[in-house]
This record gives structure tokens, C-alpha cells and sequence, in this order.
């Protein structure tokens, strides 16, 4: 008999090494569903409440807590305990008047800080795409998935929006600019904020690197890891 899709199950030893978990705690562990986000570049909204968060104790917690729609994501009811909630989304439990953006620890981790209110109904997105539609509109393409048209040609990709949440109403645009803040999503500086001081042009062989100041070091990575949060400060708070 053939073999129906992956995999439905998902080992703790096996799982991305961007999950802050225990990995020898129990055998198994929650398995993200096709989403907005990659699994390495995710978690499922079960393992950020119960492992990360530590808002419940089991899995059952959990599912009763979401099954009620407790916990919004990106201002949405999210209801799926596998739903894959990545960096920069904000986690709301309107309940406890809790609420939370996702980030990265120091060790390249997911992990969560804590926001007020107010934060929490805006977030940056990283312009990933940007193509040219029907009726002369362009449509932008971000790192959590979403899309958005727009009549402003100026925004590259790889600059960052500040945009309202669930609405998607555009606040202020971050610039891939010498100068601006930015925060590091891999290689050995994961989770850093540092200043873009130049942007190297890639080759047929070299992808584009761009040159960034944190203190009195400077150092090298790749532009896929380079997230604009602002100008001299933040958009956003970060932790």
C-alpha cells in the first residue's frame, strides 16, 4: 500500500535546533503543519505555549485553551495546536493580558519576550518579494507569508515594514540603508542588533553580504540574515 504524505509524528532528538525544548524529556513532541513559516524557522504554537511560554503543562491544556479561542496570533483566533508561529509574530492572550513577540535568543533559538498592549498590535515584516500584478499594482511578499499590494515602488526587498496587525496597514518603512539597526536571524551572531555599515555585492558565486558595527567589532553575514528594525533606534521592542 502506498504511503499516505510525511511523517505525522516528530521525535524531540529530530526536531530543529531552533526550538528552545528539552530534547530528552519525553520521546515525542509536536510537529508543525504547512504554514507561513518553514519548521526550521518555526515552532508550533503548542511547543511555544507549553515548552516556551510555559502557559500550560500538557498538550490537553493546550488544546483546551486554543479550542476556546484564547490565543490570537498576528490579531487572528488561531485554534490549531500545530500552527507554526515564527520570528517577529505576536502571540496575544487577551485573558491573562498577556502578550508576547517572537525572537531569537543568543544561541539562534525561538524563543518569546514579553510586549505591553500596545506593541502588540503592530510588528515588522521583511520584504522577501516584490513583483508587478495586474493593474500596475505590486505586490510585496513577506518573511511570515503574508502579502500585500501596494502602489509604492521604492520598497526593495529587504527592507523591513511596520505594519498594524490584522490589518496590514503600512506605519513607516525601514530602509536596507548604511546607518540603520538591524537584527541578525542567523550564523554565529543570531539574535544581535548591530549597524549596517556597508552592503557588498554578490557574484554568480558569493551571495551579497553586508558589512555590520555591534560595539567595536565588525563582522561580516549574509543579507538573508540581516532584518532592518529601524534607524538610530529600534520600531519595535525586541528585548
Amino acid at each position: 500500500m502506498a504511503k499516505k504524505g510525511g511523517n505525522r509524528k516528530l521525535k524531540r532528538l529530530a526536531a530543529p535546533k531552533t526550538w528552545k525544548i528539552a530534547r530528552k524529556e519525553s520521546k515525542w513532541i509536536i510537529k508543525s503543519s504547512p504554514g507561513p513559516h518553514s519548521m526550521e524557522t518555526s515552532v508550533p504554537l503548542g511547543v511555544m505555549l507549553r515548552d516556551i511560554l510555559k502557559i500550560a503543562k500538557t498538550s490537553r491544556e493546550v488544546r483546551y485553551i486554543l479550542k476556546n479561542g484564547k490565543i490570537k496570533v498576528d490579531g487572528r483566533i488561531r485554534k490549531s495546536i500545530k500552527f507554526p508561529v515564527g520570528f517577529m509574530d505576536v502571540i496575544a492572550i487577551p485573558t491573562l493580558d498577556k502578550y508576547y513577540r517572537v525572537v531569537y535568543d543568543n544561541l539562534g533559538r525561538l524563543d518569546a519576550v514579553e510586549i505591553d498592549r500596545n506593541e502588540a498590535r503592530r510588528k515588522l515584516v521583511k520584504v522577501t518579494s516584490k513583483n508587478l500584478v495586474r493593474g500596475g499594482k505590486i505586490q510585496l511578499g513577506f518573511h511570515d507569508g503574508k502579502t500585500l499590494l501596494t502602489d509604492d515602488n521604492t520598497i526593495r526587498v529587504g527592507d523591513s515594514l511596520l505594519i498594524s496587525v490584522p490589518e496590514q496597514k503600512v506605519e513607516k518603512i525601514a530602509k536596507l540603508d548604511k546607518g540603520n539597526l538591524s537584527y541578525i536571524t542567523g550564523g554565529q551572531h543570531t539574535g544581535e542588533i548591530a549597524e549596517i555599515i556597508d552592503i557588498i555585492k554578490g557574484t554568480i558565486t558569493r551571495p551579497t553580504q553586508v558589512l555590520l558595527k555591534k560595539g567595536d567589532e565588525q563582522f561580516l553575514t549574509k543579507k538573508d540574515y540581516v532584518f532592518v528594525i529601524g534607524e538610530k533606534e529600534p520600531l519595535i521592542h525586541i528585548g
